[in-house]
């Protein structure tokens, strides 16, 4: 058996030792948390070190994502308790408008422009009674969208169609009930985006709202 001799009080760290190393360590987690996990998880950045590093740039896209992974998950599950009850709105492809009742006159009734800085979002929505159609088309200059066809109001909301990285889209939107219909668009690219929709048929009035 080996003889293991005990330590003295004088081999032991003192108290102010002991307080010394845990002021230490608070500092640097601190610091660490100020200068890397603020600006790299949630674009917080108070020292101005996340931007250089690049840290900031890098929470604010996971930031965005999140924000659009949960408004995904609601607009599904919207879109779900839509269908249950029985909502009938739809989104009609452009090359089935034959059968759609919308207005036969060949001019756009409105047409707004929506200009999207990088990492940017903008909604635009049409103001309609259930069951009425609207046609429309879209279109992005400078590069791609994200973007979400869906309608809210009284409580109620759906989403009748979603696309990513799309250049445009035309159609005709039938609406399942009594609110606002419209498109929300996302620009995930690295340049300035102009989207341009262009509208005519059943609504009282087109507006943005974000």
């Amino acid at each position: 058996m080996y003889n293991v001799s005990k330590p003295t009080l004088d081999d032991l760290p003192s108290s102010k030792q002991l307080l010394r190393s845990t002021f230490i360590a608070l500092v640097a987690a601190i610091a660490i948390l100020v200068a890397i996990v603020l600006p790299s998880e949630h674009a917080i950045d108070p020292t101005g070190i996340g931007r250089v590093l690049g840290l900031t740039e890098m929470g604010g896209i996971k930031t965005q994502l999140a924000e659009e992974a949960a408004a995904d998950a609601a607009m599904d599950a919207a879109k779900a308790v839509a269908v249950t009850t029985g909502n009938a709105g739809t989104v009609v492809p452009a090359q089935a408008q034959s059968t759609a009742q919308v207005t036969n006159d060949s001019a756009w009734r409105d047409e707004m422009r929506v200009v999207l800085k990088s990492g940017q979002g903008a909604e635009v929505k049409l103001s309609m009674k259930a069951g009425e159609q609207a046609e429309f088309s879209w279109t992005s200059e400078g590069g791609v969208v994200n973007f979400d066809t869906h309608g809210d109001g009284g409580g109620q909301s759906i989403s009748y169609e979603k696309g990513r990285a799309v250049p445009a889209s035309d159609g005709v939107i039938q609406a399942a009930f009594n609110g606002n219909h419209g498109w929300f668009w996302r620009n995930r690219g690295d340049a300035d985006v102009t989207v341009i929709v262009r509208t005519r048929g059943q609504y009282a009035e087109m507006k943005r709202v974000l």
